[in-house]
């Protein structure tokens, strides 16, 4: 059986126990390949799977035992993964109709992720090192959120961005001094929360005027701050988030003005490990308004 085709639909008979009827094509990134497959017993479900020609590249294993761990600690709507292999990931296929994020989404998608920070947890990080898409995620567990962002978040994704050479040596300087004054503008929480972690636009499945489901996690346990800066970072949450949200769990004065942006500092470097310097600007602008 050497078509590709069919030895991946007789690992999903294998796997789930019926046969694959038809297959659609789904959007997977990281040169993974993703399909909808309908089954003959009716359920479809969504498969990542990294093909012959495509062997490099972070465990699909882990970013299943996001999900289900997502699952297990939390009421937030995620897919139920039936296989997590490194190759291969199964799940649920959440059926959404492709909608807006409308005011009434964000409402929706407020009161999940106020739920979802509002339980306290023991520590910040998390039981293992997880991703945030293909990128290594450190998540040593620690006591103290500021040593914990400025150590495993903002300068770990800023040394890599450096030694892999889409971070200039002179930007990197300037991080570097932002951190050793980090605390001049970021508090600890009242404990650690559980995040989603890679909370954009096109992780946010919606249908109809509510959420129909989150995907591709980055979990760890964090501020919930940082969660928040990251919406607001390509617009996938506004005005009418932020409002139900702080009905639930009010932010503290500043977000806003300043935290928000030190916060994205961490998603940006990450978009410029993957995707290169035009996202350099947006660093710059940061470290300049603070002054650094």
């Amino acid at each position: 059986m050497d078509d590709p085709d069919a030895l991946l639909n007789h690992r999903l008979d294998t796997i789930l126990g019926a046969r694959v009827v038809s297959r659609a094509p789904l959007s997977a990134g990281f040169g993974l390949t993703g399909l909808v497959a309908t089954l003959s017993d009716g359920r479809r479900v969504a498969v990542k799977a990294r093909t012959s020609d495509s062997t490099r590249g972070p465990s699909l294993a882990l970013e299943g035992a996001m999900l289900a761990d997502l699952a297990r600690l939390s009421e937030l709507p995620v897919p139920h993964v039936y296989a997590a292999e490194a190759d291969l990931l199964v799940m649920d296929f959440i059926d959404n109709d492709g909608g807006s994020i409308t005011p009434a989404v964000e409402r929706h998608a407020a009161t999940l992720v106020a739920q979802l920070h509002a339980t306290p947890r023991d520590r910040f990080g998390f039981a293992y090192d997880t991703l945030i898409g293909p990128l290594h995620q450190p998540n040593p567990l620690s006591e103290k959120w500021v040593p914990f962002f400025r150590d495993h978040r903002l300068l770990h994704m800023a040394q890599a961005a450096r030694d892999e050479g889409t971070l200039p040596l002179p930007l990197y300087g300037r991080i570097e001094r932002l951190a050793a004054v980090l605390g001049e503008y970021l508090a600890e929480p009242s404990h650690p929360s559980l995040l989603h972690g890679d909370l954009w636009t096109g992780n946010v499945l919606v249908k109809g005027d509510r959420i129909a489901g989150f995907v591709d996690p980055a979990i760890y346990y964090g501020h919930p701050e940082i969660e928040l800066a990251f919406t607001t970072m390509f617009g996938t949450f506004g005005r009418a988030f932020f409002e139900a949200y702080e009905e639930i769990l009010p932010l503290e004065p500043g977000f806003h003005d300043l935290r928000r942006d030190i916060y994205n500092l961490y998603p940006t470097l990450v978009h410029v490990r993957l995707f290169g310097g035009s996202y350099i600007g947006a660093i710059e602008r940061t470290l300049a308004k603070l002054g650094v």
